[in-house]
């Protein structure tokens, strides 16, 4: 395996992405996906974007992404670094589609990939 993806996976495969237990897949899977979305997406965000009628569309996607970040600040600053590009592309997501449901369906599928790759 190259240097550069030991690195990376000894960054990302920690906790509970090494070895989940039940309770971890349910939390990774279904609750932080709908939670998180619902409280950033659905509440946030869609606060930001009427807030902010005028102002322009990168104010809400970058505040929110920070929030999301900030959520798993818990985990260690580099976990808060690991998830802003995904929390980025959420926001994205919901500020094309806005509904909040298909950003917690993305979430969840970028958990089960982080835990496939993890798996591994």
């Amino acid at each position: 395996m190259p240097p550069i993806a030991l690195l990376s996976q000894h960054l990302v495969c920690t906790g509970q992405l090494v070895a989940p237990d039940a309770a971890a897949l349910a939390r990774l899977l279904l609750l932080a996906p709908v939670l998180e979305e619902w409280v950033v997406r659905a509440g946030l965000q869609e606060w930001l974007i009427r807030r902010a009628a005028f102002a322009p569309v990168p104010i809400p996607v970058a505040l929110s992404a920070a929030a999301f970040a900030l959520l798993h600040v818990g985990a260690g600053w580099h976990a808060a670094a690991l998830v802003l590009p995904p929390g980025l592309a959420l926001a994205l997501l919901y500020q094309r589609v806005r509904d909040w449901r298909w950003c917690a369906l993305a979430h969840c599928g970028m958990n089960a990939l982080a835990l496939g790759g993890c798996a591994l």
